[in-house]
């Protein structure tokens, strides 16, 4: 991939098995998801259903090639909730330390805003000084840690809990 612009759009069919190999790598080698089996391509077809407002599935594409996703879905299924998302940013390796991942923020925060969504959520597994950090430069804070939630690749992890309130 060469040092192109950053394309940020809305997945389509054609983009989900780019996204499941991206999410595939992180369920077997990283603490980015505490998935421990790959999900199949099922579960990206329904991500990518029409659902509430405020969940979106965005691509980040360099050079035309999917490089990296994002997605904001419902953050628990209580009505009180309906104005909180919490979301998540997967990037394939090549694609890490290029500016995807705050693309896929900037385009999908102001998605989430347009449609009233007050409250943005992301857990982060720690430690991820990357993560973290586009966290805070996307304008969301470390508001919690909770210990040893996870157990993956033979470790206990903890998480982080950041949130972004729009005011």
């Amino acid at each position: 991939m060469s040092s192109l612009a950053v394309d940020v759009r809305d997945a389509t069919t054609a983009d989900l098995p780019s996204i499941k190999a991206i999410y595939d790598v992180q369920v077997r080698t990283a603490l980015s998801t505490f998935d421990l089996e790959p999900a199949p391509l099922s579960y990206w077809e329904q991500r990518l259903a029409p659902g509430r407002t405020g969940d979106h599935l965005l691509v980040a594409t360099l050079d035309g090639e999917v490089a990296g996703y994002a997605y904001s879905s419902t953050y628990r299924p209580r009505p009180a909730y309906d104005r909180t998302r919490e979301t998540s940013v997967y990037l394939a390796e090549q694609a890490r330390g290029r500016g995807v991942g705050r693309a896929l923020y900037d385009v999908l925060l102001d998605r989430l805003v347009a449609d009233g969504i007050h409250t943005v959520l992301a857990v982060v597994a720690v430690p991820n000084p990357a993560s973290e950090a586009l966290h805070r430069a996307c304008g969301f804070e470390r508001v919690g840690l909770l210990p040893e939630v996870g157990h993956k690749l033979g470790r206990w992890v903890d998480t982080a809990l950041f949130a972004r309130v729009h005011r």
